[in-house]
């Protein structure tokens, strides 16, 4: 039956361009630099010793921002298809549990935010190679593309929490909306802020602790989640 559920989830996204935001995000995110380094190759590449280094860099300043506001997006979309038809008691009253609908909903995105983490991967490298920057540092561009979506996954079981339990789409994406202002002021944020985590900045100057919060809250925010939207009566 999960399987299922997975292919209506796919059914559902498939005509309302949620594939083509998917794509769009890290396009964008490379886009920028291309425009970037298109109007001042010399200039940058005079400012570091490391020239993929600060490639990477110039990536991962935008990364944090397209990563949250497509959570956003994403998880306002999945809500709002069933809110829209009220199909919500029509999902219920099939032969599946309430835990199954949460989960087949949460496996979608991040099977989309997972695609569009590849593709950044495949358009930073794609880029990099064209700009002839020197000896590709692959560990590193995975680090940059693959780190902030685990650090991002708190953000995700917030949005599709709050998504999937309010009637009106309002609360969802103002809470979304601060948390992309947020993003972009991570610097001056307290490292307990989840909006923070995808930038992989804290007082200790160590990525992998905002990755391991951000797997270790976003199973708890999951979690929570999950039992709160089983416990309510679906309208």
């Amino acid at each position: 039956m999960m399987k299922n559920l997975l292919a209506a989830e796919c059914l559902k996204i498939r005509r309302k361009g949620i594939w083509f935001l998917t794509f769009l995000g890290p396009f964008g995110v490379v886009a920028l630099q291309m425009v970037n380094y298109g109007v001042r190759k010399d200039y940058l590449l005079q400012q570091s010793e490391d020239d993929w280094g600060y490639y990477l860099q110039n990536i991962s300043t935008f990364t944090p921002f397209a990563l949250i506001l497509g959570i956003v997006i994403l998880t306002s979309f999945m809500a709002s298809i069933e809110n829209e038809t009220n199909a919500w008691k029509q999902l219920v009253a099939l032969p599946v549990s309430k835990l199954e609908v949460y989960l087949s909903k949460y496996t979608v995105l991040t099977f989309l935010l997972l695609i569009s983490t590849c593709l950044l991967t495949v358009f930073t490298l794609a880029y990099g190679v064209f700009l002839d920057l020197g000896e590709i540092p692959y560990v590193e561009l995975w680090k940059n593309s693959f780190y902030p979506f685990v650090a991002a996954l708190p953000v995700l079981g917030l949005q599709l929490w709050i998504s999937c339990v309010s009637q009106n789409q309002g609360l969802p994406i103002t809470i979304g909306v601060i948390g992309v202002i947020l993003s972009f002021m991570a610097y001056s944020l307290p490292d307990w802020l989840i909006w923070k985590w995808p930038s992989l900045i804290n007082q200790w100057d160590e990525p992998l602790i905002n990755v391991g919060l951000g797997l270790g809250v976003g199973v708890i925010l999951y979690i929570a989640g999950t039992v709160d939207f089983i416990r309510r009566d679906v309208k």
